[in-house]
């Protein structure tokens, strides 16, 4: 199940440089998931300082 950013997000980026396929980037209002490519590995999860990533 891909992972998605909920609208905890605060922006920080720290998810971006963490991803091992490159699937996330900025949004408008917070960073946004490409579930297409997302591998679930929950690296995002894991660094986020709100807990915004989760899985679908």
């Amino acid at each position: 199940m891909a992972y998605f950013i909920n609208d905890d997000c605060i922006s920080c980026g720290a998810c971006e440089s963490e991803c091992p396929v490159s699937c996330i980037s900025a949004g408008d209002s917070k960073y946004i998931i490409d579930a297409g490519a997302c591998t679930e590995c929950g690296s995002c999860a894991n660094v986020c300082p709100v807990d915004a990533p989760k899985p679908e």
